[in-house]
């Protein structure tokens, strides 16, 4: 893409109203814009990296056995009533039709639409296991949306949802679901500072889990055991003072966001809505739930909080919205062989970014190193029939043949 057709434009001065560096620097940069506290436009590169993080995690769920649907956001009144939901949850967007004068939710979450949903499929032992899930948005009604994207009222995540004959087939499909969590979290370079971390499981189970990802700009405290490399929660430090997988009592404590969490939902859903199967003597039985979640905005929120310096953002390579900035500086065959080389790179399916805008030097590269597209390539009167390669997260600059850029990009 040309840069000079790019839609937005990069932003000098710090934006007065976000705290959060996520929101600082995807801001200036030209990934989103903020229409109010909580809500936030998704621009033309913001959704190019939504994208690719949306890609890693259908694939992942994909390999999950998931199925994908699309449900809707508005939901009725009866069925938030009919899980006693109605009026005990507190982020709940309610209002009242203004023609029908009938209550409706705009859903901050969709066990009250999948459980009757799955109804209409599950009827007998061999319909089970079933897993099915969406990408979509969701609304809560946040006391205080603060740190970017990290926390809105409008967001994006994803859903999957799990049925089950047995507690003991839930139990297997929930270990592979750690899993193919871990795997997502490390194609977005978070597999590092990402920590599986036990939270209560309330009214569900013994425990849930969160995975939380470290950084200063998260809201919560976790508690890690290096001994087995896994997190607890405020909530379960302060029940038992001990790491509960292993008993280890020296844990260190560190500020982190969540990235993502599932429960065990076990029969809380399927029984309000009579979702039930026939097993193989007939007999009546519960479906067994469970349910994965994840934010896709908060996830690249997170990465920029993580990834990132003084200059600007750091993408790594999975989510960029462009695996190289192409760069012309000086003169018009500087800019001719730049055009040469951008048709080139295009031609072979690479994405690039071309800044072929009449602008300086220093400008170009300050928005580059502000927008953190991992290749900076840059085409100059001093650079001949070469090109200047480097690395956004490294500060070495090296010229290289035109050929040699097949084994880099």
């Amino acid at each position: 893409m040309r840069q000079s057709e790019l839609f937005t434009k990069t932003i000098k001065e710090v934006p007065k109203d976000e705290e959060a560096i996520n929101g600082k620097l995807l801001v200036r940069a030209g990934f989103i814009d903020k229409v109010m506290a909580g809500v936030y436009n998704f621009l033309p590169l913001g959704v190019k990296v939504l994208r690719n993080i949306e890609k890693i995690i259908r694939d992942e769920m994909v390999f999950l056995g998931g199925e994908e649907v699309l449900m809707p956001s508005l939901h009725p009144k009866a069925n938030w009533e009919q899980t006693s939901r109605w009026g005990s949850y507190d982020s709940l967007f309610r209002f009242t039709s203004y023609y029908s004068k009938i209550d409706y939710v705009l859903g901050p979450t969709h066990e009250e639409i999948v459980a009757p949903l799955a109804k209409k499929f599950i009827v007998s032992y061999r319909d089970l296991p079933r897993y099915i899930f969406q990408i979509q948005n969701k609304f809560r009604d946040e006391k205080r949306a603060k740190s970017g994207i990290l926390r809105g009222r409008e967001f994006i995540m994803k859903d999957l949802y799990s049925f089950h004959r047995s507690e003991k087939d839930l139990d297997a499909y929930y270990e592979k679901a750690k899993k193919s969590y871990a795997k997502i979290y490390k194609k977005m370079g978070l597999g590092d500072s990402t920590y599986l971390t036990f939270a209560s499981g309330g009214t569900f189970s013994k425990y849930s889990h969160e995975f939380q990802t470290l950084t200063p700009a998260g809201e919560d405290y976790i508690h890690i055991c290096d001994k087995c490399a896994v997190a607890v929660n405020d909530e379960i430090i302060s029940e038992q003072n001990a790491c509960p997988n292993c008993g280890n009592k020296k844990l260190r404590e560190e500020k982190a966001v969540e990235v993502g969490n599932i429960f065990k939902l076990k029969t809380k859903y399927s029984v309000p809505f009579g979702l039930r199967y026939k097993d193989e003597q007939g007999k009546e039985q519960d479906v067994i739930m469970g349910c994965y979640g994840i934010g896709l905005g908060r996830l690249m929120g997170t990465i920029v909080e993580v990834h990132h310096d003084d200059k600007g953002i750091i993408w790594p390579e999975s989510v960029s919205p462009f695996k190289a900035h192409l760069i012309a500086v000086g003169n018009k065959k500087s800019f001719s062989k730049a055009e040469k080389f951008y048709k080139e790179l295009h031609s072979r399916g690479i994405e690039v970014l071309y800044d072929d805008r009449d602008v300086s030097a220093g400008g170009k590269f300050a928005e580059a190193d502000l927008m953190g597209i991992p290749y900076r390539l840059v085409v100059s009167d001093k650079t001949g029939a070469k090109i200047e390669v480097k690395k956004r997260k490294e500060n070495k600059v090296e010229l290289k043949n035109y050929g040699d850029l097949r084994k880099i990009l």
